[in-house]
C-alpha cells in the first residue's frame, strides 16, 4: 500500500459536560485527526494531546509540528505493508508518542480496510463486546458528585472511576461508597500526591476499591513501588508508562499491580499490544484508559480492549457521555451489561462525517 497523501485536521468540540481533574477543568476537547489516503482508501487516527501540557508534555501545537515536519515526511509516498513498517520509520523520533500514535493508527485503519478486516481481527482480538465504565470528574460539591454518579449508574454503568486531588479524596470516595456499597469503584489522582501523603492514601483502603491510579509523580516508578508496599488496594500506573520498556521497568520493581494502557500515551497500537502481551506474561491485568476521544479514537480503543488480558472495564464510555454530536458515526451505545459492542466492519468501523468535521475544524493541512 502506497501512502499518497496525509491530511491533518485540528478540531475543537464542546464536551457534553465539563470534566475536571487534578490539573484543570475542560469544557471543550481539542484534538488532531489524521487522515491517511492510500489506494482509494482513507485511514483515520486521533492525536489525544491536549491544548496545554497538563496531562503530558505534548500539546496540539507540538503534535502538529512533529507530524507535519518529521513524521509525515517519513511515510509520504512510501510503500507500507504492515504497521511495523511505520514503527520502523519513526525509530529516529524520540518522544512525541501521541503524534506518532495518531499517524500509525491511521495506517492500521487503512491497512485493515485494504484487507477487508476489522481492526479487532487485525489486532488479534476476539470479543464482540468489551466491558466499560465511566470516569467522573471533580464536581463543585459532594451533592453534585452524587447526582452525577447516580445518573451514570441509572444509565447502566457498573464501574465508576472518581477523579481525586488533595482536599477532594477520602470524603468524596466515602460518600459514593456509602450510597453504592456494591458498585465497582476506583479512583484516579493524576499525579496529585507525594509519598508523604501515604497515610491519607491508606485511608482509601477501607472503601474496597478496584485500584488507585497514578497517585504520585507522572514520571515516577520508584516512589510508587514504595507506596505499593504500604497499601492493600492495588496501585495502577498510567502517566508513568510511556512505552513497553517503561512497563517492564515498573513490573520489575513491583511499582504496580495493574497497568492502564492508553494508545496515545504509549505511542500507538503496536506498543499498546506489546504492553498487553508483557503484562499477560507477568499475570498483571490491564485496562484501556480514555482521553475524551471522538468516535475515531474510541473505535481504536474498543478494538484494542478485545485482547484477552484486558480484564478490567475500560474508560471507553458510550459516545453520548462525551459529545452531544460526535464527528464520526455510528455512535457507541451502552449495552445492558455495561459493555460496548465491537464494530465488525473493515478498519475502525466508524466513518467521519465531512460536514461535522468542517464545522468543528480550526485548521487544516492537506
Amino acid at each position: 500500500m502506497k501512502i499518497e497523501r496525509v491530511e491533518l485536521h485540528h478540531v475543537d468540540m464542546p464536551l457534553a459536560h465539563p470534566f475536571e481533574t487534578s490539573f484543570g477543568r475542560e469544557i471543550t476537547r481539542p484534538c488532531i485527526l489524521v487522515a491517511v489516503h492510500a489506494g482509494g482508501l482513507t485511514g483515520w487516527g486521533e492525536c489525544t494531546a491536549h491544548g496545554g501540557p497538563w496531562y503530558s508534555s505534548e500539546t496540539i501545537e507540538t503534535a502538529w509540528h512533529v507530524l507535519r515536519d518529521f513524521l509525515i515526511p517519513q511515510v509520504l509516498g512510501q510503500e507500507v505493508d504492515s504497521p511495523a513498517d511505520v514503527v520502523a520509520r519513526f525509530k529516529r523520533v524520540r518522544g512525541h508518542p501521541m503524534a506518532r500514535a495518531a499517524l500509525e493508527n491511521a495506517v492500521w485503519d487503512a491497512l485493515a480496510q485494504a484487507q477487508s478486516l476489522s481492526l479487532t481481527v487485525m489486532l488479534g482480538g476476539g470479543r464482540d463486546r468489551v466491558p466499560v465504565g465511566v470516569s467522573v470528574g471533580i464536581e463543585p460539591t459532594l451533592d453534585e458528585l452524587l447526582d452525577r454518579v447516580a445518573g451514570h449508574v441509572a444509565e447502566g454503568y457498573r464501574r465508576v472511576k472518581l477523579k481525586i486531588k488533595p482536599g477532594w479524596d477520602v470524603e468524596a470516595v466515602r460518600a459514593v461508597r456509602e450510597r453504592w456499597p456494591d458498585l465497582q469503584l476506583q479512583v484516579d489522582a493524576n499525579s496529585a500526591y507525594t509519598l508523604d501523603d501515604a497515610p491519607l492514601l491508606r485511608e482509601l483502603d477501607e472503601f474496597d476499591l478496584t485500584l488507585i491510579e497514578q497517585p504520585l509523580h507522572y514520571d515516577d516508578i520508584v516512589d510508587h513501588a514504595q507506596l505499593a508496599r504500604q497499601l492493600r488496594t492495588p496501585l495502577c500506573l498510567d502517566e508513568s508508562i510511556h512505552s513497553p520498556e517503561h512497563a517492564r521497568w515498573a513490573l520489575d520493581i513491583d511499582a504496580c499491580r495493574i497497568i492502564n494502557i492508553k494508545v496515545g500515551r504509549v505511542g500507538g497500537l503496536t506498543a499498546a499490544r506489546q504492553i498487553h502481551d508483557l503484562c499477560s506474561e507477568r499475570g498483571v491485568p490491564v485496562w484501556c484508559g480514555g482521553m475524551l476521544e471522538t468516535n475515531v479514537g474510541r473505535a481504536a480503543n474498543v478494538a484494542l480492549a478485545t485482547l484477552p488480558n484486558f480484564t478490567l472495564p475500560g474508560d471507553i464510555s458510550a459516545s453520548a457521555r462525551y459529545y452531544r454530536q460526535d464527528i464520526a458515526e455510528p455512535n457507541f451505545v451502552l449495552n445492558d451489561d455495561s459493555t460496548l459492542s465491537v464494530p465488525t466492519e473493515p478498519g475502525l468501523g466508524v466513518c467521519v462525517i465531512p460536514k461535522r468535521l468542517t464545522a468543528a475544524r480550526l485548521r487544516h493541512l492537506a
